[in-house]
């Protein structure tokens, strides 16, 4: 539900931009904030539900995102005038920022030879989400308007605060932080619900183990023993220091790298959604005469029918996140898509136009999906969705610079300057995917920093 929930948000701003500069005379430039404001506030959210998420809990961090995005969502649709409407945008976007908490909470409960397909399950909620706020789009704005759509966009936000009471805590985060009672507690309930007996052991993380076989003197005070004679890292330097882990010798690499790889899949992916909007609109007086569509108005069909590209890009996904790996599944798509762009440096016919970014559609999400899988696996528990939401912050500037391409460039009859600036877009973050350090398809999530993640450890009692 908050994945449906982020994407029905995301994919709204599609249909209420050109809404809005009809009803409120925006210029181009006004049209564009309404959307790059979302992004400056999931840039704000991205990184702060990250660092709460890794201080706190990733039920914390949960609760205050969807109360945000809730509550600041049904208040956009009352906005009285423009400055209220980009205020409140601003703060959906913070409390979108914090999706990456949910996809790390949701691996942290995945095993590894089954986490990539159910990493693709997961990321198919952000197309129903999307396909979904396209058909809501196509009945509720001919009839009731732009604000009704905010408003029951808004719903599945609310939704999300139902669900909180039930969903349990990361056994993994309550492990890391010594709380092992609480976290064998859930294990055994996932258990019982699997049907499964919980294997005999002790809880141990890959920190613990780390630190007790260099066991130095050093290391050894930072750890206490409780009362129950459970070991626990209190992790003082660790909890202070998340920002600084990711520049360590081992995680800086890579994360140098997601970052492009985010920007330039925020860039693209947004960028699309945003063109096919600007490029199927009727009023586009830059478009030669006998290219121009019959209706002079926005084109729900087409854009519903590129929506469900995203289909296809899941099920890609799906066959090749583990047979290919993460690193050539995402940069085989990536230039793909460069290829499938390059016929729109000039102006097509609609049919050829939604059939090109119908096929940019399935690549993009396909990578999209991927490296938000691979992103969580690269980086240790401590600092995961504090990795994760600094990469995702990088790639919402990327969807605040987007909006002025998309819709900037398309107004100002630049369509082919504005195409070959997502080519290179696209083509630099395949290219960035090709020099990751490491594949990890099929290895297991790691508790402490190291250049290859390692298998999760338990020591097993006789």
């Amino acid at each position: 539900m908050g994945w449906i929930s982020e994407a029905m948000e995301m994919m709204l701003l599609s249909f209420v931009g050109p809404a809005l500069q009809s009803a409120w005379n925006l210029s181009s430039h006004q049209e564009s904030m309404i959307t790059s404001v979302v992004f400056a506030g999931m840039l704000v959210g991205a990184y702060s539900w990250g660092v709460v998420s890794d201080k706190h809990g990733r039920r914390n961090g949960f609760l205050i995102t969807a109360t945000v995005t809730c509550v600041a969502g049904l208040l956009s649709s009352l906005a009285p005038n423009y400055i209220c409407l980009i205020i409140l945008r601003c703060l959906v976007g913070i409390g979108l920022g914090g999706g990456p908490v949910l996809s790390s909470w949701f691996l942290e409960f995945i095993p590894a030879p089954s986490r990539g397909t159910w990493m693709v399950v997961f990321s198919a909620f952000w197309t129903v989400g999307t396909i979904f706020e396209a058909s809501v789009a196509w009945f509720v704005m001919p009839t009731l308007g732009w604000r009704w759509l905010l408003a029951f966009s808004s719903l599945p936000s609310s939704l999300l605060l139902i669900f909180y009471r039930v969903v349990p805590e990361s056994p993994r985060y309550l492990c890391l932080k010594g709380r092992i009672t609480e976290a064998r507690i859930i294990l055994e309930k996932v258990a019982k619900v699997n049907g499964q007996p919980l294997p005999e052991g002790v809880l141990v993380s890959d920190h613990e183990i780390q630190l007790n076989e260099k066991s130095t003197e050093a290391e050894e005070a930072h750890l206490l023993s409780s009362p129950n004679g459970e070991t626990v890292e209190h992790g003082t330097k660790q909890n202070g220091s998340t920002m600084a882990m990711l520049f360590s010798p081992e995680l800086i690499k890579p994360t140098l790298l997601l970052w492009v790889v985010f920007f330039g899949n925020a860039f693209s992916y947004y960028g699309l959604v945003l063109l096919t909007t600007e490029l199927h609109n009727g009023r586009n007086s830059c478009v030669p005469a006998h290219l121009q569509p019959k209706h002079q108005e926005l084109s729900y069909k087409d854009i519903f029918i590129t929506s469900f590209a995203e289909f296809p890009g899941l099920l890609i996904s799906a066959f090749t996140i583990d047979k290919l790996g993460r690193k050539l599944s995402m940069s085989i798509m990536f230039f793909l898509c460069c290829l499938f762009l390059l016929p729109l440096v000039s102006h097509q016919p609609q049919t050829v136009t939604t059939a090109l970014l119908f096929l940019a559609r399935i690549c993009i999400t396909t990578t999209f999906t991927v490296v938000y899988i691979y992103a969580p696996e690269i980086y240790p528990t401590s600092v995961r969705t504090t990795g994760v939401g600094v990469g995702s912050s990088v790639g919402r500037i990327g969807g605040m610079i987007c909006p002025l391409v998309a819709v900037g460039l398309i107004h100002g009859c630049h369509q082919t300057a504005a195409i070959l600036l997502f080519e290179f877009v696209i083509f630099s973050s395949g290219v960035c995917v090709l020099l990751f350090p490491f594949e990890t398809s099929g290895r297991d999530l790691t508790d402490h920093a190291t250049t290859v993640p390692e298998k999760v450890s338990t020591i097993t009692t006789a």
